[in-house]
């Protein structure tokens, strides 16, 4: 399928989620968020179904499983002793003529196929974001949203282990929200 061909059924597809109250861009009536999306009647009642559904086949009907359900924000020596500090991002690109920001391995040549324009060399672009904890807004105080849910479960680990009767191996279940910090978000909720 072509690339305008895809972008088409996408458009498609998104106008009809929209009428028929799946999901909805967010703010929409302010203009919107690229990236930012809220599910409608129907969207969260599919969404819930297979939580619950997740949840009671992974976690609950399984005895060598426990579930967890970790904060979005965590002391940032966590994110540091993971690597994600360093390492959780994509090379950016930027259009010296237009401004525009693409990550480097999703574009061909040095120039702007739009406008021409050179691009900048690549620069790594951290895909956290940041924020802070208490009134200071200074390096000591900043914090990250979680780009991912497994680290939590890494950080609790001897907790659950501590807590529960189970000796590994075993797992550890968490539905939650992550937050992606993207250089160029997505059309839809779709990645």
């Amino acid at each position: 399928m072509a690339i305008a061909e895809h972008q088409a059924l996408m458009e498609k597809l998104v106008s009809l989620a929209k009428r028929r109250g799946f999901f909805f861009q967010s703010s929409e009536i302010y203009g919107g968020l690229q990236g930012f999306w809220d599910f409608g009647p129907l969207g969260v009642t599919l969404r819930n179904n297979i939580k619950r559904t997740w949840w009671r086949t992974m976690v609950e009907l399984r005895d060598d499983v426990v579930g967890i359900d970790t904060a979005i924000i965590m002391n940032p020596k966590a994110w540091v002793a993971s690597g994600h500090v360093q390492n959780f991002t994509d090379p950016l690109v930027e259009c010296k003529k237009c401004h525009q920001r693409f990550r480097a391995d999703h574009v061909k040549g040095t120039h702007h196929a739009d406008d021409g324009g050179e691009f900048t060399e690549p620069r790594q672009f951290n895909l956290m974001f940041k924020t802070f904890v208490g009134p200071a807004e200074d390096t000591s105080a900043q914090v990250y949203l979680r780009p991912e849910t497994a680290q939590g479960m890494f950080v609790d680990f001897a907790n659950v282990l501590n807590s529960t009767r189970l000796r590994p191996p075993f797992g550890i279940g968490q539905i939650g929200k992550a937050f992606r910090n993207e250089i160029t978000p997505g059309n839809s909720i779709f990645r």
